[in-house]
């Protein structure tokens, strides 16, 4: 675990072309801009992104070295591809539309989106060109044909939110109901499932914190989690404070279980027994240790008694007596491929010592995703220690710090979205593509029946769906249906190419913004100075808006009066009037500037904090938000919804495919974790891929039964296939993961070979070319992003180029 991160000059030679900024309609600078808002020529300015704060150097105007902010304890080593990215090759320099769109018009030959002809084109035509889309939407099709669901990571900054932005722009620029998403693709089903269980999300909360973990946990369980690798990055500006206490975790010598189908970076660096499980069998696993504490009388009865409602209707299915099927640790090693002696073991040393359950989110990205949660929060349950100090359960250890202690800093608040008009609607962000392929039908949501809007125009901000969203091919084919696409990014993604109209966004560093530092711990309040101006004629996000709002008449309305430097003092102003009232001092914001950075004190009761502890306290007058008040083994409310595919208790339910299943098609599963070197999609197109790439491709990890059974070795380029599509992909041998399982990261770019071609082999090895399009259920409706079992075989012929890291010709 390195705390040093090496000084680094990118590698890449970057042309200075002129900018014709001087033709912008840009904002008036206010009276408290100049001073504040230039980019530094030369020295050092302290910034933040996802990877943590850092120090830019600057010289001659150019960012030439990037360094960890020395208070960093675990800096990650992806800042060196931040830094990277602002030069890279697959910038989008200016604005660009698609040569059919441009010469015939909206709808022009829909199949060609994909295949990179662009034709260059001035902003004020670009801009032009989008306001006047945007008024043929409302004039000819009305409320609710433009959909602005946009997801993504963007990038941290609270004024730059380009997703708050974009729909502020519908909603007081445009004037019109907007079409946004609901949920997302990180946690789609415990969103929604938990609330019916605990009363809350749970997965964006905070957990029982670290200090209390390293002192009381003797048995620390990571099941389908990689925090080592995940907390890398963080949906503000990342503090990196969990790593230390895993570090005191492990000199405790204390007993660390990974329950994982690879062995994880974690269990690697924490010396942990390595439990090997098939994928998607976590709830038959689950299932069988609940049996074994059960028909061993070792459950804790009083617990499910006073703090848990409906396990007397969860207990017939548990012992078989409804289908006569217990869900025994032999019928549970059938399935999930653990020994039945080490199911019982599991759960004879869950309950014999006090345990920590903690669980990633991959576990409920699967077909019927609802259920691994739901189990887990039975299992907890039955060990009788939630609520106690490092008992219990946890669903975000792994992400952006979850479990460091929370400051008793203000809450940072941020650009919002100017109030959506009535008559504005929301999809689960999941359904994306099948909201394209059945307007105006009907479909299941927790509970209600919506009907899907008839798009016209998509325009995305801040995201790359072609990238996170699942069945490349099918998703080709439904953005067909749409008459125009507009895509925001600062980056050639295959989002980028598969549009009409392209506008170059500048980077998170080449604007100024504020941000809070540490999603859980709200550590500290951050400058992001301008690192560098904006390269050929990038334009920030506001910027953008700005305009399109004034080309739609609606300017002031957009703007309320304040530029990008008026919004960042307004912000802090008001977390300086939050601060005093809680009697704590934060500088003037002149002084803020000038330091980059205001860390927050923490308090001695934030350190000790045991989630759920009032709850177990006194269940009365601290009840759950759930109807019953209590832990919801059993629901009346999704009873009530009577869907076929969630039932009212956690249930071990088949799903789609997996590896080993009733209906398998294919040999082996294909693992689509998150990536260790990049931030989803984000910087894959930087210098931090030639660390990690393998014949210029992305990296698969195979089993080396697997590898010897098809005659590949590392380094030679695999072909994965499965019905639904193909990519190439690098490989490495490798006894960390489990035979029949290979991995396959998701968020690497999608380059296929025949661009804009349904079917097309993508050359570089983006895995969503294999996964399935479709719900975890009527409830949830999450993405199945690791419910995809697959083929793979050596690849033979000549090796197509790689080309998604450039940008098209005329770009």
């Amino acid at each position: 675990m390195s705390k040093i991160i090496a000084n680094y000059t990118s590698r890449r030679s970057f042309l200075k072309g002129a900018s014709a900024l001087g033709a912008l309609g840009v904002l008036a600078p206010s009276i408290f801009s100049p001073r504040f808002a230039q980019a530094a020529v030369n020295g050092e300015v302290l910034s933040g992104c996802h990877w943590g704060a850092f120090r830019a150097v600057v010289k001659d105007g150019r960012w030439t070295e990037v360094k960890p902010w020395e208070q960093d304890p675990h800096p990650s080593h992806q800042l060196a591809g931040v830094m990277d990215s602002v030069y890279s090759p697959s910038r989008i320099k200016y604005p660009m539309v698609r040569r059919a769109y441009l010469e015939k018009g909206r709808g022009a030959d829909v199949e060609d989106r994909g295949s990179n002809d662009f034709v260059r084109v001035s902003w004020d035509k670009a801009l032009d060109l989008v306001a006047q889309e945007l008024k043929y939407a409302k004039a000819t099709h009305g409320p609710r044909s433009v959909f602005t669901g946009t997801y993504g990571w963007k990038s941290a900054g609270k004024i730059h939110n380009s997703r708050s932005l974009l729909r502020r722009l519908i909603n007081r620029g445009l004037q019109m109901p907007n079409v946004t998403h609901t949920g997302d693709y990180s946690t789609g089903a415990s969103q929604v499932i938990m609330p019916h269980v605990m009363g809350t999300l749970e997965v964006y909360e905070q957990q029982t914190v670290w200090p209390v973990v390293v002192d009381n946990t003797e048995v620390l369980v990571v099941w389908g989690a990689d925090p080592i690798k995940t907390n890398q990055i963080d949906w503000l500006i990342a503090d990196h404070d969990s790593y230390t206490y895993l570090e005191e975790f492990k000199k405790t010598g204390k007993k660390v279980i990974c329950i994982d189908p690879l062995k994880s970076k974690t269990a690697e660096f924490m010396d942990a027994e390595w439990v090997q499980v098939k994928p998607q069998t976590d709830v038959a696993l689950m299932l069988g240790m609940a049996h074994t504490l059960f028909v061993e009388e070792l459950y804790d009865a009083d617990f499910m008694d006073e703090y848990t409602a409906g396990f007397e209707k969860f207990l017939p299915y548990l012992t078989g007596e409804t289908d006569q099927t217990p869900k025994s640790a032999a019928w549970a090693s059938e399935i999930c491929g653990v020994p039945t002696d080490k199911i019982k073991e599991l759960a004879r040393l869950f309950m014999g010592n006090r345990t920590m359950l903690t669980s990633g989110w991959s576990l409920q990205r699967q077909h019927h995703g609802e259920q691994p949660h739901w189990m887990l929060v039975t299992l907890a349950s039955m060990l009788g220690q939630i609520g106690l100090p490092g008992g219990g359960f946890g669903l975000s250890y792994h992400y952006s710090n979850g479990g460091t202690p929370t400051s008793d800093g203000p809450a940072l608040s941020g650009m919002n979205d100017g109030g959506a008009m009535e008559g504005s609607v929301s999809i689960p962000v999941a359904r994306v593509v099948e909201m394209l392929e059945r307007p105006g039908e009907e479909y299941d949501f927790n509970g209600t029946c919506y009907t899907f809007p008839d798009i016209k125009i998509a325009y995305w901000a801040g995201g790359n769906p072609f990238h996170h969203h699942q069945d490349r091919n099918r998703m080709i084919k439904a953005w067909q249906k749409l008459e125009t696409v507009i895509v925001q990014d600062y980056q050639w993604t295959a989002t980028a190419r598969f549009a009409d109209i392209v506008l170059p966004a500048a980077s998170a560093y080449e604007r100024n913004d504020i941000e809070a530092m540490g999603s859980y711990s709200n550590k500290a309040t951050v400058a992001m100075k301008k690192i560098v101006d904006p390269v050929f004629e990038a334009r920030s996000e506001y910027d953008i808006f700005v305009d399109l709002a004034d080309r739609l008449g609606n300017k002031e309305a957009y703007t309320d009066g304040r530029d990008e430097m008026d919004w960042v003092r307004h912000y802090y102003e008001q977390a300086q009037k939050q601060a005093a009232s809680k009697n704590l001092e934060m500088p003037a914001f002149e002084k803020f500037w000038e330091d980059g950075i205001v860390v927050h004190p923490v308090s001695q009761a934030a350190k000790e904090y045991v989630r759920y502890a009032d709850y177990r306290e006194d269940p009365l007058l601290e009840p759950l938000g759930t109807p019953t008040g209590k832990i919801e083994i059993y629901s009346k409310n999704i009873e009530k919804m009577g869907y076929d595919d969630c039932p009212p208790h956690p249930m071990w339910m088949e799903p789609l495919e997996r590896l080993d299943g009733p209906d398998a098609k294919f040999p082996v599963h294909v693992n689509t974790g998150h990536p260790n070197d990049r931030l989803h999609s984000q910087l894959c197109g930087t210098v931090l891929r030639e660390g990690y790439a393998v014949a210029d491709r992305e990296p698969c990890m195979i089993n080396p039964k697997d590898a010897e059974a098809r005659g590949i070795k590392s380094g030679d380029v695999i072909r994965i296939f499965n019905d639904r599509g193909q990519t190439l992909a690098g490989a490495i041998v490798s006894e960390d993961i489990m035979p029949s399982v290979i991995r396959l990261y998701e968020g690497a770019w999608y380059d296929p070979v025949e661009g804009g071609k349904v079917g097309s082999l993508c050359a570089y090895g983006d895995v969503n070319t294999l996964t399935p399009d479709l719900g975890t259920s009527k409830l949830a409706q999450g993405n199945c992003g690791h419910t995809v079992i697959a083929d793979f075989e050596k690849f033979e012929g000549e090796l197509p180029e790689v080309k998604v890291f450039t940008a098209p010709k005329n770009g």
